[in-house]
């Protein structure tokens, strides 16, 4: 039973097997969508992770108003060729319209170059409000990006990472990402150099919100899933029905309680 085994409440999205990813990922985002909508209240401050799955399940939102609630952003979303606002702004704002709720972007790139620069932007006053809004998150929202999947993860697909970057997370057996915080397998990342360029939160204060919702399609990325279950990022898990059986066959739990 995966809630036994890793801990989180589990959604498993029944899915035909003659659909294809895209098709999959619309169906989980469903999903994904309905089941938010019921956690969202006022006064919340909800973290989101830009990605191609976080994306999908903006665009099937439902409105509900709320009051006093923020959208904050969880990682920068610029690279070299580009400022990734407006992928990025477009997802918030959709979250930000369902719920009525103010929005907050982070301007900021993906990776900075050099670990130097994120310790001194940190500093900055203008930084800190949004990392403080971080801080007393009590929804987080992501998806899991993964290094091998079929349908690519945008971190891995849109010119965040170069050759010399790939290689780095190769060498540190890196499995997969949330918001462009790297992990192996078996939940562990120390060690991972890349980490400490990125903008997205720490694992461990990640850890600290208290409702996580992971949304996942896609079998072929069961091992960044298994490796972000390992690592306890998640307390609410939406993934497709061909995902989760996978998930039980690693784990060798029995199926289909959830």
């Amino acid at each position: 039973m995966i809630r036994r085994e890793y801990n989180v409440d589990v959604h498993v999205v029944p899915v035909l097997e003659s659909l294809n990813e895209a098709e999959t990922l619309d169906r989980v985002a469903i999903q994904a969508a309905r089941t938010i909508g019921p956690l969202v209240d006022s006064n919340a401050i909800i973290g989101v992770a830009w990605g191609s799955t976080i994306s999908a399940v903006s665009r099937h939102l439902t409105r509900k108003i709320t009051h006093d609630t923020v959208v904050v952003q969880l990682n920068g979303a610029g690279n070299m060729h580009t400022t990734g606002i407006t992928y990025a702004s477009d997802i918030m704002r959709r979250f930000g319209s369902a719920y009525g709720a103010r929005v907050e972007q982070f301007p900021v790139p993906a990776f900075f170059d050099h670990a130097a620069t994120k310790t001194a932007m940190w500093n900055e006053r203008s930084v800190q409000r949004i990392l403080d809004l971080q801080a007393r998150m009590s929804i987080a929202i992501f998806g899991v990006g993964s290094v091998h999947a079929d349908y690519p993860s945008h971190v891995y697909a849109g010119g965040y990472l170069d050759e010399s970057d790939l290689k780095m997370l190769a060498h540190s057996d890196v499995v997969g990402d949330v918001a462009t915080v790297f992990f192996r397998r078996d939940g562990s990342s120390d060690g991972i150099v890349l980490n400490e360029r990125s903008t997205g939160p720490a694992l461990a204060q990640l850890r600290q919100v208290r409702r996580r919702i992971c949304v996942i399609s896609g079998a072929s990325k069961i091992n960044s899933l298994r490796g972000a279950l390992s690592a306890g990022l998640a307390t609410d898990l939406i993934v497709d029905e061909a995902t989760a059986r996978r998930l039980v066959g690693f784990g060798g739990v029995a199926w289909p309680n959830g």
